[in-house]
């Protein structure tokens, strides 16, 4: 009985083995495929303010427009020059909220099973069609201590009875999306930097200090939180084999 245990178990890893190898096998020729991408993306056009912990403070979440800061066009202009060295990259249009407004991440293991949201926003909401690809960049989430979630670009505090912690954080997800079948290829969160302290996020963070305080508060943050994504993002698309050399 023990030795048809260990041996079902032991074709049972066989199995999953070779499924995953198929399926890195099946990633990697539809990615050798692509030729031309489009590049979408809707990760901020607000900052979220969040406040959680254990002393009473009141888990509350509030939200500011940062449109002026441009943070979009800056992943879309930082993306087209690290993926032109092997795509051909061209210009589209799409309706930036109605990819923002997707909150739900499908990235999520909880969601792995749904259809993702985002493929039939590319097929209804972008132009041109027919690209071999589209790569698609929204906000990703995480938890925030043991409390509240926190999602895309914002600041965040956690408080305990002994110290109080604070960061700023752009999180955010990448697919590749098939430009015919509209099938997700590919899809990654961007993972920490070099984020060493208490407090962690499951993405790109970093503390909050003093330099954020005062008149000019509002484009030290800008600048940090443009460094958090310019900094990941190459990090991130080198993971998922868009970059050459990767």
């Amino acid at each position: 009985m023990r030795r048809s245990v260990i041996l079902w178990i032991g074709l049972a890893i066989a199995s999953v083995a070779l499924s995953a190898a198929a399926a890195f096998e099946t990633r990697a020729t539809k990615l050798q495929a692509i030729k031309s991408v489009g590049i979408v993306s809707a990760i901020g056009e607000e900052m979220s303010l969040t406040r959680a912990g254990l002393t009473g403070l009141g888990n509350t979440a509030q939200s500011l427009s940062i449109s002026a800061w441009g943070l979009d066009e800056l992943i879309v202009q930082q993306a087209t020059k690290l993926l032109s060295g092997r795509f051909r990259v061209q210009p589209v249009n799409y309706r930036r909220a109605a990819f923002a407004a997707v909150r739900d991440s499908a990235v999520t293991p909880v969601n792995l099973l749904r259809s993702d949201p985002f493929k039939e926003l590319v097929r209804s909401d972008v132009a041109p069609q027919g690209l071999d690809a589209y790569i698609v960049i929204t906000r990703a989430r995480s938890k925030l201590g043991n409390g509240r979630n926190v999602e895309g670009v914002g600041l965040a505090q956690y408080r305990t009875l002994l110290a109080d912690y604070g960061l700023i954080h752009a999180l955010y997800e990448v697919r590749v999306i098939e430009g015919k079948s509209f099938d997700v290829i590919e899809k990654r969160a961007a993972a920490p930097l070099e984020n060493t302290g208490t407090l962690r996020l499951a993405g790109p963070s970093g503390p909050i200090d003093e330099t954020f305080e005062g008149p000019a508060a509002s484009e030290r943050l800008r600048a940090a939180i443009a460094d958090l994504i310019t900094r990941s993002l190459p990090v991130t698309l080198g993971d998922m084999h868009l970059i050459d050399g990767q």
